[in-house]
């Protein structure tokens, strides 16, 4: 799962960018869409999270991740985050874990943004806690975090991936500067060795 600590924080673009990269080096990934840009921009499994009751999104998750199984075989399936666990208005990371049990969490992050996207005045809160939420709820790690540089000059990035990955002792990858390959192959230790996962 892609998760991120804010809405229109690139979640939806780095699983793309992974999911293209798994399979450029020979990996069979599916992407699972849950919001209507990903369905827009025609992936084939995929939900609208925004449009359903929400009795029926556990259900329709559980649906998308096991239809892309079926359909696809893969040997790895992405799933797309929704708005942020603490996000005062969309707190959809909650259903997707809870629905599509993921076996490895990406954080996406974007270090220079203060405020939650369209909410003046609200703090984003700090990036351990909300990591300290999403391995409460779930009961697993999280286990790299994806930068979104928004906001940064390109010399920035890489001591910010360096801070980053030095406090929260996780690797950080920034796929739009750098490109997927030190995630996939970081996603493949995962798949291969599970007992490398930091635990909770």
């Amino acid at each position: 799962a892609v998760l991120g600590t804010d809405s229109a924080v690139g979640k939806r673009t780095t699983a793309w960018i992974l999911v293209q990269g798994l399979q450029e080096a020979g990996i069979r990934a599916a992407f699972t869409g849950t919001g209507q840009t990903a369905w827009l921009q025609g992936a084939r499994h995929c939900i609208i999270l925004d449009s359903l009751v929400n009795d029926f999104v556990s259900g329709e998750i559980e649906h998308a991740v096991w239809k892309a199984w079926i359909e696809d075989r893969p040997d790895i399936i992405v799933i797309e985050g929704q708005g942020s666990l603490m996000n005062p208005a969309y707190p959809g990371g909650f259903e997707i874990l809870a629905a599509a049990r993921p076996d490895a969490i990406l954080l996406q992050h974007a270090p220079a943004r203060r405020e939650y996207d369209g909410f003046p005045g609200y703090a984003i809160h700090p990036l351990p806690r909300q990591i300290r939420a999403i391995e409460i709820l779930s009961g697993k790690s999280v286990g790299a975090v994806t930068l979104n540089h928004q906001g940064l000059a390109s010399h920035e990035i890489p001591p910010v991936l360096t801070t980053l990955s030095r406090t929260l002792g996780l690797p950080a990858f920034d796929v739009l500067q750098h490109g997927p390959e030190g995630l996939v192959k970081w996603v493949m230790t995962q798949k291969d060795d599970p007992g490398k996962r930091r635990q909770p």
